[in-house]
């Protein structure tokens, strides 16, 4: 059977009575939403068990281990499932049934499983970062007379972001991508919104070759501004520019 090719198939109607290419940027806009919101969680979280991994209390350490590997080694489906159909089982009544009525409840599921998920492998990339830093920084501070916390702040992590600004960069690409798991718990985003367009015109490989170029659109934009951001936030002489490596310590 020969395949119908047909690329006017985006501004075709859908029986929502929007054009197909609307279709798809609604399901991006809910993909980015998401997206954001459980970076700025991942982000928040990572810096601080990644931090905690680092300090000299040993059942601090243990415990930002424990966080760690629990939420990296559950696969993300299966953190999605647990979030979205088991915790408000486990939370009292009123509260999990607050939660499973809520209008946007696949959403809030969604940025959160992601969010926790994402949140972990960040963590790793803020241990490494602070590890890579030689420990006279560290003892510098203390020599100024600032608390562990105050070097933690000043010193140690505004340069370990410096030299994890590539990693990060790949964590929020991952991000992006990994958004698409959630339409398995009804969250209608970019890629659930392509198999929808899929299945009402038959048309595969227009539907699957438009999501693509979206996703392939939003990488690069993010690759260019986090290279943008290598860039302001260098420091001549330690690390350089477009590079993730540390040097002149």
């Amino acid at each position: 059977m020969q395949y119908n090719w047909n690329w006017g198939i985006f501004w075709e109607m859908s029986p929502d009575g929007v054009p197909y290419i609307d279709t798809l940027l609604a399901g991006l806009k809910w993909t980015l939403a998401t997206a954001i919101f459980a970076w700025i969680m991942a982000l928040a979280l990572g810096t601080i068990f990644g931090t905690l991994r680092t300090t000299s209390k040993p059942w601090v350490v243990r415990l930002a281990n424990g966080y760690v590997e629990l939420f990296r080694n559950i696969p993300l489906l299966v953190q999605m499932f647990l979030w979205y159909f088991v915790v408000p089982e486990l939370l009292p009544a009123a509260i999990g049934d607050w939660l499973k009525g809520l209008p946007n409840a696949s959403f809030v599921t969604a940025a959160l499983a992601l969010g926790f998920f994402t949140s972990s492998r960040v963590a790793v990339q803020v241990t490494t970062g602070i590890q890579a830093l030689p420990r006279g920084q560290r003892m510098a501070g203390a020599a100024l007379g600032l608390t562990p916390t105050q070097t933690y702040r000043y010193v140690l992590l505004p340069m370990a972001f410096r030299i994890i600004i590539p990693a990060l960069t790949n964590e929020f690409a991952a991000i992006i991508k990994n958004s698409s798991v959630a339409l398995t718990i009804g969250l209608v985003e970019l890629t659930a919104a392509t198999y929808s367009m899929r299945e009402f015109t038959f048309q595969t490989f227009e539907a699957l070759t438009g999501a693509t170029i979206i996703y392939l659109i939003i990488s690069i934009i993010a690759l260019l501004l986090a290279r943008l951001l290598e860039r302001v936030t260098a420091v001549p002489g330690y690390i350089s520019s477009g590079s993730s490596s540390a040097g002149g310590h």
